[in-house]
């Protein structure tokens, strides 16, 4: 599948192929805290297959799996666009899902690090959901897990 993504302010877009039965939701820490959120989702896929327009900043993070990792992200408006292997030539690029323009076509087919997911997660089916901000009407409760 070919997907187009590109960071909030459009300094760094990007066009990749894909497999869209690859991606994956993480509840690890550091995703947790870079994504500022309960976890990150990804879509892991081989360097060769991303072409990037602009250039992305970067930072190096050493890994709870003792892994180092390398995190990309636009130095303007701080979009959170891919992270690969932290030493050498990239093999992997992890996608950022939200940086994905057809993220609603792509469906996590796995999660990873459980015993650091938010235990609240399982209860957000029963949370009310708003179609738009605080003050919209509430979605009934049976489509909201689809």
């Amino acid at each position: 599948m070919q997907v187009t993504g590109s960071c909030y302010c459009g300094a760094i877009s990007f066009k990749a192929l894909v497999d869209p039965a690859r991606v994956i939701v993480c509840h690890c820490n550091d995703c947790q805290i870079f994504s500022g959120a309960p976890f990150r989702a990804v879509l892991p896929t081989p360097a060769a297959n991303v072409a990037v327009t602009g250039t992305a900043s970067r930072y190096v993070k050493v890994a709870e799996s003792g892994n180092r990792r390398l995190q990309a992200f636009c130095g303007e408006c701080g979009t959170h666009l891919w992270a690969t292997e932290g030493e050498g030539e990239p093999k992997t690029m992890n996608l950022r899902l939200g940086c994905i323009q057809e993220r609603d076509q792509l469906v996590p087919t796995a999660q990873i690090w459980g015993e650091s997911a938010a235990p609240w997660l399982k209860r957000l089916p029963s949370v009310p959901l708003h179609e738009k901000g605080p003050s919209s009407p509430i979605k009934a409760t049976t489509t909201q897990q689809e």
